[in-house]
């Protein structure tokens, strides 16, 4: 397909002229810029270009969507237009992140250390639910456990806390492997660092308090110097700031010391001095920064615990929006190792719900079956404790769910604040989250579960009614063709997009127009084995708002992409091999793009069994990745399936979910228009 230079030309206009593209590179999907001045992108312009599907900014880059197979030649029309210089993917994402102030640039580290660790810490706050069930007094028999009733259950429990509380315990191991790793260190050395902090020769952390009353910590004696002997379980300042420092002298050593000794130098030195340091004196100021942190917040609370609910409660969807809310994971570890437990998460784990129950309550006010299906699945998200669908799917949008969601969960968080229910782990949100709090505190967080759902929901399908009421009657009184003519002109902030619809009822269903289209179909079958979702769920708008196209999401169960037809690779992505775009016999073109943003992974853990322009049988194994690999690197695996736009011959795609098996489930299916 031939591209329009001038709509290349007005790209460049847009985005601030060639003077303000510092940096831009591309993906297999969109324009990615590090923009001088992100305020001279003109907006609208964009929106009305061909070229663009879409348009958003994140992480200090501004993404341009232009689609699979057309955003390499407008990129090559691009650099000769400005005469910019060629840059890889890497060096857009460091100049952009270099326009970011500190605090960005802290969130964005904390949340990249603690994002690859949240399935260790999801499983341990759900195990350590299930133990809070099996030993806590009065939840199945007054005044005594099921373990007390039916001791034979006694050992079963203290394995499943055994297995759950390791998490926690050995936090400092999962801290200092990740941390390492974002720091530019080798995260073995992580792994060693964060053991040596736990190691079982320590005092730990939790008798630290009871051994400082009885005047019985360990010390070791450094030529006078006394040091205390004790662990950091539990602790998030003293491994993170220790990785960080561990680091450094890693990457110091492996700079100047040859590489016929580095293995007898680098690691031994710099585990040495990180260890003194930590002991000596990161540890002791970093555990009592913690504490003091700590003590300060729960004072906070303690004396104004109805403002703090509100406050916490009420904005936690907003950190969301912002990606502070990942800042706020340390703060809840470092509650419980502290305190032992934290105030924190129980209102979070409302504020999910609460979402949900406004994107629920959209589906009533919505007229647009899509947009219908988006509410519903978006909102059981939510209600499961994954709240980004609906805040950016569906609430955001229309903006008074959000606001709604946002008072009710307020209202919980003073109920909860109030009467201090406490959650004994982190990791499980949404309405499962009752496993994290304190068995003997139920009571009170099912009634604040009772108050996040029917708020949201009651304001919002009042209010959105209303609103319809209103745009109804207006669009009545000024239009002579009554009422029909009213319910077509639904608002766009209530329909998420206005569509008109026209029918010809003079062509019946048997005419050779409706038929040929009918005859003409093709079945997509899956090209991963796994549970296939809505596109609304990938956690990136340029799939989740279908700027590409249509299409479906999959989950991945194993780490294999076959042919879901028979055809030609029309394109596969050399260098990465992360996503690859197929061609039918009929001419259909559908892409899929392992994982997000994984072409930063530069094909590690990819392995291509075709090349571009290969012919393929259905069945064929196309690629494998590693899916470990991938969330290792704090990734989502989730794959979109998507019919780029731009397909003249193609009428209709219908999309279906549910479990899939690879060559075996049809996922998609693609209606060609008459003379396709």
């Amino acid at each position: 397909m031939a591209i329009d230079r001038k709509n290349v030309e007005r790209i460049v206009e847009a985005v601030g002229g060639k003077d303000n593209i510092e940096a831009a590179t591309h993906c297999v999907t969109r324009l990615r810029f590090a923009l001088v001045d992100d305020s001279k992108v003109d907006s609208q312009a964009l929106e009305a270009n061909d070229l663009v599907k879409g348009q958003f900014s994140s992480q200090g880059q501004f993404q341009v969507v232009i689609g699979p197979g057309l955003v390499d030649q407008v990129y090559d029309e691009m650099m000769d237009i400005t005469g910019g210089a060629r840059v890889s993917k890497d060096e857009v994402k460091n100049i952009a992140s270099k326009k970011q102030n500190p605090l960005q640039r802290a969130i964005k580290t904390l949340a990249d250390i603690f994002i690859p660790i949240l399935p260790a810490i999801v499983m341990a706050g759900l195990l350590l639910g299930i133990n809070n069930l099996l030993t806590g007094p009065g939840i199945f028999y007054e005044g005594q456990s099921l373990i007390q009733v039916h001791p034979e259950w006694a050992d079963v429990a203290s394995i499943i806390n055994l297995i759950a509380s390791t998490a926690f315990t050995f936090l400092p191991v999962l801290i200092g492997w990740s941390a390492v790793r974002q720091f530019g260190g080798n995260p073995l050395l992580g792994i060693v660092l964060g053991l040596i902090l736990v190691n079982p020769d320590l005092l730990s952390a939790y008798q630290y308090a009871d051994a400082k009353l009885e005047g019985t910590v360990p010390v070791w004696n450094l030529f006078g110097f006394e040091v205390e002997k004790i662990g950091y379980q539990g602790q998030v300042l003293p491994v993170l700031v220790s990785a960080y420092i561990l680091a450094k002298i890693e990457k110091f050593l492996n700079k100047r010391v040859h590489d016929s000794i580095k293995l007898l130098v680098v690691a031994p030195v710099a585990l040495l001095v990180t260890g003194f340091l930590a002991f000596v004196l990161v540890g002791p100021i970093t555990f009592a920064i913690g504490n003091v942190l700590t003590s300060g917040l729960v004072s906070i609370f303690d004396s104004f615990a109805a403002l703090g609910g509100l406050i916490y409660g009420g904005l936690y969807a907003l950190l969301v929006i912002t990606g502070m809310h990942h800042t706020f994971l340390a703060v809840d570890i470092q509650l419980i190792g502290s305190e032992g437990g934290t105030f924190l998460w129980p209102m979070l784990a409302l504020s999910n719900i609460a979402q949900g129950a406004a994107a629920l309550a959209m589906m009533f006010i919505m007229k647009e079956q899509k947009a219908k299906g988006l509410a519903v699945t978006s909102s059981i998200s939510a209600f499961l404790g994954v709240t980004e669908p609906a805040i950016f799917g569906v609430n955001v949008r229309h903006k008074y769910p959000f606001i709604f969601g946002m008072i009710g969960s307020g209202i919980a968080g003073v109920l909860l604040a109030v009467n201090n229910v406490l959650a004994s782990s982190i990791g499980v949100g949404g309405i499962p989250g009752f496993l994290s709090i304190f068995p003997n505190q139920w009571g009170v967080f099912f009634i604040g579960m009772v108050i996040v759902l029917v708020i949201p929901f009651t304001g919002t399908l009042l209010f959105g009614r209303y609103q319809l009421s209103k745009q109804s009657r207006r669009t009545t009184e000024g239009n002579p063709a009554g009422s029909d003519a009213a319910e077509q002109a639904v608002p766009a902030a209530l329909n998420g997009s206005f569509q008109s619809e026209s029918f010809d009822s003079s062509e019946s269903a048997n005419s050779p127009t409706t038929k040929a289209a009918q005859e003409a179909v093709v079945d997509i079958m899956a090209p991963i084995k796994g549970k296939v979702v809505p596109l609304s769920e990938v956690p990136d708008p340029a799939f989740a708002d279908k700027q590409m196209g249509q299409g479906i999401a999959i989950l991945p169960s194993e780490g294999k992409v076959y042919a879901p037809f028979d055809g030609q690779v029309a394109h596969l992505i050399k260098k990465s091999k992360h996503a690859i775009i197929l061609t039918d016999t009929n001419g259909v073109q559908i892409l899929i793009h392992v994982g997000i943003n994984t072409v930063s992974l530069k094909g590690e853990g990819f392995t291509a069994h075709v090349e571009t322009g290969a012919e393929i049988s259905k069945g064929q194994l196309l690629l494998e990745f590693d899916m470990d690999r991938i969330q290792e690197a704090g990734l989502p695996v989730i794959t979109p399936v998507i019919i780029p736009d731009g397909q003249e011959h193609i009428q209709e795609v219908t999309e279906f979910e549910g479990e899939a098996f690879s060559g075996e489930t049809r996922v998609l299916q693609v209606t060609l228009g008459h003379g396709s």
